[in-house]
């Protein structure tokens, strides 16, 4: 079986000399070193934020566990500078197939249009991505990563927050003005501040196993319903790097999670499905449905992020990319309230607009363990109904759902203005701005990156364009100034007319749109989108 892929040393730090009555000061400390609290805590960094970064392991994670990263991960990986890495060691996809039984009921195409710089989808073993985003973190002097580093209490005041942090060395304690917690489903600092998780957990188990094999099988997501090899039940396949490939299988609710790991037990299931054992284990692991979220996101001086905040099944995609998402909007927000240029009150629009994702993707996630584990005759009958139609009809298909893949979530926000003008397409506020080419190798999304933490007027040149406000970047497509729109795409994608303009936030969002511009017009979304608008909260 594989083990942990890096491991890091433990190293004293000047703050556990501190005494217990005056601990270190500090603007904001992440607990948890995985995907999320590490592109959060480089987000940070790269907006000028000191972040000290605790994890109570000395390693990075076994197993692959979250592989799927979606495009919008990657284009905010772009911007936190590991995108390339990222995708040059991962498979790139798009296509998925569905089956039921040996036949194909139909395939898909996630991205099927060019003009976009990342691919809808890269698998990518997790170990991977947290081991490029610790090798950004040392390029960063503003991050401070604490390994074996536990949390052990927590004291909240109006100011901030005491941890009392565990190391091989004793106790020390450190004060935060906000802290952050990334630590996961099982997030202590979720106990710490007595909340739960509400939701549904799911009685039938999956099994993951992770196996090294060469295969011709081509780098898609195949899905079967029923399959001759695993009769009665489901099954998921997807290609990793390095010939590694993710295999996951329905077992019964009643399964014993001890015997159903052990390998020799899990051989002769992974045998029958490629009818082989010419394999060999890099990981296994067994998990039930589960489909979670904290009331609140945010308790006091304590801000919940990823798995610690919400959890969801893994069909779909939705975990780590979603978490992704909470730092990218986590993060523009929290450093300006604490530059002071926004109220304390603009955090709330975290909660709203993420917890509103998460009820989406548990939604969603819920669906889709539903229609693939029913947990009746009733729900039983009306899957083998729409399977059965799948085949010949678009709207059987339609309704086919072996886990609907992750999308950024558009948010009813109060932070976005509503439109005054009427549009044809385009992204509205609320929604996530769309990439497009405007040159040979080089995207809108590029250049987004290279302003990311400031708002961005995206306009559209007639020859009497609005100045963006200060403080707010320019980005103006055509004139004689302005960039290229060589395939017309970017006005497509935006249903641009002369004069049609966009207020995007720092997190890649559309605050507000506008088909003529005035500078009171942009300046009340700009107020609005900064959380500066009174009673707005």
């Amino acid at each position: 079986m594989a083990q942990a892929k890096s491991q890091f040393g433990y190293r004293r730090h000047p703050d556990q000399d501190r005494p217990v009555q005056h601990p270190a000061e500090h603007p904001v400390v992440v607990v948890g070193a995985g995907p999320v609290g590490l592109s959060l805590a480089i987000d940070l960094a790269q907006r000028g934020q000191r972040v000290v970064l605790l994890d109570d392991a000395d390693r990075i994670g076994e197993g692959s566990r979250a592989i799927c990263f979606s495009k919008r991960s990657l284009e905010y990986w772009d911007r936190l500078g590991v995108g390339d890495r990222m995708v040059a060691k991962g498979v790139v996809w798009s296509v998925g197939r569905i089956f039921h039984g040996d036949s194909q009921l139909y395939q898909f195409n996630l991205l099927p249009e060019d003009g976009h710089k990342r691919p809808a989808f890269i698998n990518l073993q997790q170990y991977y991505a947290e081991a490029y985003l610790v090798d950004r973190i040392r390029d960063l002097p503003e991050v401070d990563l604490r390994w074996r580093n536990k949390v052990t209490a927590l004291e909240q005041r109006n100011d901030g927050a005491t941890l009392t942090i565990e190391t091989p060395e004793g106790a020390y304690r450190l004060h935060a003005q906000y802290v952050i917690a990334c630590d996961g489903a099982r997030s202590s600092l979720r106990q710490m501040v007595g909340a739960e998780f509400a939701g549904q957990v799911f009685e039938d188990q999956f099994l993951i196993a992770d196996v090294k094999m060469t295969a011709e099988f081509p780098t898609e997501r195949w899905f079967w319903f029923d399959p001759p090899f695993h009769a009665g039940r489901s099954a998921l396949l997807h290609r990793q790097p390095d010939d590694v490939w993710r295999i996951d299988l329905q077992l019964n609710r009643y399964a014993d999670p001890a015997l159903e790991k052990k390998p020799e037990n899990v051989r002769p299931r992974i045998a029958r499905m490629l009818g082989h054992d010419k394999f060999e284990f890099e990981w296994i692991s067994l998990y039930k449905f589960q489909c979670r979220r904290m009331d609140r996101f945010i308790h006091g001086r304590v801000i919940f992020a990823g798995d610690s905040a919400h959890q969801v099944s893994p069909f779909g995609a939705r975990g780590a990319n979603s978490g992704l998402e909470d730092a990218e909007n986590l993060s523009w927000k929290l450093d300006r309230v604490l530059r002071g240029t926004s109220p304390a009150s603009l955090l709330e629009s975290y909660h709203a607009e993420r917890s509103m994702a998460a009820d989406e993707n548990i939604r969603e996630s819920t669906r889709s363990t539903d229609f693939m584990a029913p947990n009746s005759h009733q729900e039983a009958r009306l899957r083998k109904a729409v399977l059965s139609l799948a085949k010949e009809t678009e709207f059987g298909k339609r309704m086919v759902n072996g886990g609907r893949l992750s999308v950024p979530c558009s948010y009813d926000s109060p932070l976005s203005s509503s439109d005054a003008d009427v549009w044809r397409g385009g992204p509205h506020p609320g929604c996530s701005m769309l990439d497009a080419p405007i040159a040979e190798q080089a995207y809108l999304t590029d250049a987004f990156r290279n302003g990311g933490t400031d708002f961005t007027l995206l306009s559209f040149s007639n020859g009497a364009a609005i100045a963006a406000p200060d403080g707010v970047r320019d980005i103006r497509i055509g004139g004689a100034n302005g960039l290229a729109d060589p395939a017309g795409l970017v006005a497509k994608r935006y249903d641009a007319e002369p004069g049609t303009a966009y207020l995007l936030r720092p997190d890649g969002y559309v605050a507000a749109r506008f088909r003529h511009s005035t500078r009171e017009a942009i300046a009340a979304a700009l107020s609005r989108a900064q959380g500066l608008t009174q009673g707005l909260n």
